[in-house]
Formats: C-alpha cells, structure tokens, sequence
C-alpha cells in the first residue's frame, strides 16, 4: 500500500476516534503491537539522537529492492512506541523516493497529533521522522 493509502488509513481511523483519549489509547495499543528488538539492536549505532526516551530504528536493506526502505523500531516508551508504530505504517516497506516526497509535518498537523503532543514528544517525533529520512537517503540540508 502507497504512503498515501496508509495516510487515508490512519486520518480515517483518527476520524472515527472520539477524542483524543481514545487516540491515544490507539496509538499505544500500535506500540505494543510492535515486534521487540533483540539485544544486540538496541545498541547506539541505531538509537534516535534527539529523543528523550530511548529509540531504535533498525534498517532491514533488501539487496533485491534496494528503492524501498524497511526497517524495525522500538522504545523503552509507551507512547513513544506508538508514534513510531504509526511512523511504521505510514513509511515501512515504501519507496526511499515517497518517503522524502511526503509532507509528514502537514499530515501530522492535518490529523491533529502534533498539537496533542508535549513539546518534548514533538521533538522526539521530529527526530524519528529525520532517522527515516536518513536511512531514506536524504542529505542533511535536505531535512
């Protein structure tokens, strides 16, 4: 499915959720749905710098399709695991080239999660946006 179909899926879901009560009780029940690392991939060579909880975002390189980015991730923080289960739903298994395309900023403002999030999660978002956008290919002036 497209980063766009994923998009609809999510704003559509967001709709049908009342209040942000249960939005969030979404978004943590997508963390937890989430595969656990082992422990030889949460070490620092994936971490998120940027983050105050801990996050690892583990690229999973297909030789055979190496346009398309897949990756695993996890955080030692509830809600964290889920803002990256949704990062998950909306850019794993995509196109390097979609990723770098897609307004992520607009679409999080558009379903309302950026104000719902302290300033400190929408740092931490921000940089677990930026190490997909690096393991996508984007340059650092391209952030």
């Amino acid at each position: 499915m497209s980063i766009s179909a994923e998009a609809s899926d999510i704003r559509d879901t967001f709709a049908f959720l009342d209040d942000w009560e249960a939005r969030y009780e979404h978004i943590i029940d997508l963390g937890k749905a989430l595969p656990a690392l082992s422990a030889d991939e949460t070490i620092d060579a994936y971490k998120v710098p940027g983050c105050a909880s801990q996050v690892w975002i583990v690229p999973d390189p297909d030789a055979t399709d190496p346009e398309h980015l897949s990756f695993r991730a996890q955080s030692d923080a509830i809600l964290v695991s889920g803002l990256i289960a949704v990062l998950s739903q909306l850019f794993n298994n995509q196109l390097k080239s979609e990723i770098l395309d897609f307004d992520a900023d607009a679409f999080f403002n558009e379903i309302g999660l950026k104000d719902a999030l302290s300033a400190q999660r929408a740092n931490g978002l921000r940089a677990m946006l930026g190490r997909i956008h690096t393991l996508a290919g984007a340059r650092s002036e391209d952030k």
